[in-house]
């Protein structure tokens, strides 16, 4: 059985801790170990990471939903610039398999959310929902923004490297605590169980 405040520290942990130096044994020369960098985490972006999940569920909702108004631009800036020896149709097939990612990607971050909230001792879906329009609010453009300028913010956008990661990460650490907060609770009392119906004598006839 995972003790409880063991699975909590872990759900409440951030994903990145400071490595700890070591102490080098004997005369042997350190080994130098190289860690990829984390992520860089978006400019605006929530710290905690049931909320940055959530933001990062909300900007690529909005840049899915974009998909049918900034197309017919896209269609145009593509036939316009064309790169020597490429082909328009493959081109623009990436827009499609960017859409099909993402819908995975929206699946992603959503069952991440929901292990957080049901591993959660208090509410958090409010903070999550303002979370998500937070992250659809990158989109929102005023009227002196065109239509072609949007379409090019559109297609160079890429979802953050740090949204999958961190998902994952959450959904793991939810999924452990609410593991544990299931086999810590006290153990339902047994029902008694029904005596056996007896059986009544019939009357001499």
């Amino acid at each position: 059985m995972i003790p409880l405040a063991f699975a909590a520290s872990l759900f409440l942990a951030q994903a990145a801790e400071a490595a700890a130096p070591v102490a080098p044994e004997s005369a042997a020369p350190a080994q130098a170990t190289s860690q990829a960098p984390e992520p860089p985490r978006p400019v605006g972006a929530p710290s905690d990471d049931y909320q940055f999940v959530a933001w990062c569920y909300g900007a690529l909702a909005g840049y899915l939903e974009l998909h049918d108004t900034v197309m017919p631009e896209v269609r145009r800036i593509e036939s316009t610039w064309r790169r020597p020896g490429s082909n328009l149709a493959d081109d623009l097939k990436v827009y499609d398999q960017q859409q099909q990612q993402g819908r995975r990607d929206l699946k992603r971050f959503a069952a991440a959310m929901t292990a957080a909230e049901k591993a959660s001792m208090k509410p958090i879906n409010v903070a999550g929902a303002a979370a998500v329009a937070r992250g659809k609010s990158v989109w929102n453009a005023g009227p002196e923004i065109t239509t072609a300028r949007k379409a090019q913010e559109w297609m160079s956008w890429s979802l953050p490297a740090r949204c999958p990661k961190v998902a994952d990460e959450l959904e793991k650490r939810a999924t452990l605590f609410g593991a544990s907060l299931q086999a810590n609770a006290p153990e339902e009392p047994a029902p008694a169980p029904e005596a056996a119906p007896t059986s009544t004598p019939e009357a001499p006839k």
